[in-house]
């Protein structure tokens, strides 16, 4: 198990959000985690990445307690996070974001940048391009690709299909499972019910905070069992 969750709580100021979630991810294994807005997902991500204090419960990631960990901190031991928004460095240019991305590393390594680039042949070409001059799918790739400089071993993945053209939400699936191939864990929050059920292995329903159930991929394609579970409607 790469990542153990146990009654974890969090929230803004005195604002509860996350009321007591667990969750376990295994080595290799694509979560999914789905739910109307407002309901803890993004809270989720940003206090497993530790931009968010814990007011309850703990965190384990690869057997360590990284509870009480900072953000930079989790990144050494193996945790990523893209999140909402992409929030990529728009005056620096391609190259440059991806630079930023290793700059936790302890020595700046070529190979790893190659690696990197190889999986994103559309970014290949942009590399002297500003980060705000990018389309919006490509700067998701962009920070997808920021991300993989700082060699995750499990990537929080946040709302990544929002204003995204089909054709490079196909790129990004086959290249996350090119990298679930190379033992790549993946926690992904998201509303794109395609989306999610091409990755994910099992899908988590939060509600008001808390995990509320879970779906298997196959049944997103069920309107009755969306309905149900999530209260969304399956396309």
């Amino acid at each position: 198990m790469i990542l153990q969750v146990d009654d974890l709580r969090s929230g803004y100021g005195r604002i509860p959000i996350l009321m007591g979630v667990t969750l376990n991810v295994s080595e290799g294994e694509f979560l999914g985690v789905l739910g109307h807005n407002g309901m803890g997902k993004t809270t989720l991500m940003k206090t497993l990445m530790g931009h968010l204090p814990t007011t309850g419960g703990t965190v384990k990631f690869a057997g360590q307690d990284v509870t009480n960990l900072k953000p930079h901190q989790r990144s050494q031991v193996g945790l990523g996070l893209v999140p909402q928004g992409r929030q990529i460095f728009a005056d620096l240019t391609v190259h440059e974001n991806l630079r930023m991305g290793m700059a936790g590393q302890s020595s700046e390594d070529a190979a790893l940048m190659d690696d990197v680039i190889s999986l994103f042949p559309r970014l290949q070409r942009l590399m002297d391009r500003r980060g705000g001059a990018l389309s919006g799918g490509e700067q998701q790739l962009l920070a997808l690709a920021r991300c993989l400089c700082s060699r995750p071993k499990l990537m929080l993945l946040d709302e990544p299909t929002e204003g995204i053209q089909p054709s490079i939400l196909e790129e990004i699936v086959e290249t996350l499972l090119v990298l679930q191939s190379r033992g790549l864990s993946l926690i992904l929050v998201e509303q794109n019910l395609e989306f999610i059920a091409a990755l994910s292995g099992r899908v988590l329903t939060i509600q008001k905070g808390a995990i509320a159930g879970e779906v298997s991929p196959e049944d997103l394609q069920n309107p009755e069992v969306v309905s149900q579970f999530v209260g969304m409607t399956a396309d």
